[in-house]
């Protein structure tokens, strides 16, 4: 609070809640922001009154729920994802010796099976996974296959967040990364994070293609 308070404006990207604590700290800075007099403009897959809603006991926390909703006005912006839009479908997978050849190839790249990159993730506490991703001219996977649980999926999310954050493309054998969920997942409460991981990973994939036709 102190130090965003002296701001006029705080500006929320991709704002979601995923657990009561969450809610609870963020509801109250937002809410001594207000008071201090800062506006705020966030952008969210989810209305505000909507967050929460399937991920945990959120009737528990309606009061901070309700009360984060009361600081927003929604304006709903639907269409297309903007980074499918006009674009060519994304890549097929390619083969293990491709994958393969192409990591050599490429300065900095990475070169794991994708089940192996999962059990390290595991062991990784998620706020690290930028420092993992820093200064890879590549991800190369092999073997991509469905995630086993949410647990694991969700930690994936976060991966992908980082790797589109530096835009490093992601070139892989196996399944197409929009098979990575399994429709219990698609329809569940994370349902947004897994398109946006989806969306994101396609993206890299795109990127990637160019490593692999230099390869």
């Amino acid at each position: 609070v102190k130090t965003l308070s002296g701001h006029r404006l705080l500006c929320i990207d991709e704002f979601e809640l995923d657990d009561p604590g969450d809610t609870v700290l963020v509801s109250t800075l937002l809410g001594k922001l207000v008071e201090a007099g800062v506006a705020l403009a966030a952008t969210s897959n989810t209305l505000p009154g909507k967050l929460g809603e399937g991920r945990f006991a959120a009737a528990d926390f309606l009061r901070e729920i309700q009360g984060l909703s009361a600081h927003f006005r929604a304006l709903r912006i639907d269409g297309e994802d903007y980074r499918h839009r006009g674009l060519p479908e994304a890549p097929a997978p390619y083969s293990d010796e491709v994958v393969t050849r192409t990591a050599h190839a490429t300065g900095g790249a990475s070169l794991d099976a994708f089940p192996d990159l999962l059990d390290h993730l595991a062991k990784v506490h998620p706020s690290r996974y930028g420092a993992l991703t820093d200064g890879l001219g590549a991800v190369c996977l092999t073997g991509v296959r469905p995630v086993p649980d949410q647990s694991t999926a969700l930690r994936l999310v976060v991966l992908a967040d980082r790797l589109y954050d530096r835009e490093v493309p992601v070139l892989a054998s196996g399944l197409p990364f929009d098979r990575l969920f399994s429709e219990e997942m698609l329809k569940g409460g994370y349902r947004k994070k897994y398109f946006r991981a989806i969306s994101r990973l396609t993206a890299l994939a795109r990127d990637a293609k160019r490593l692999a036709d230099a390869a």
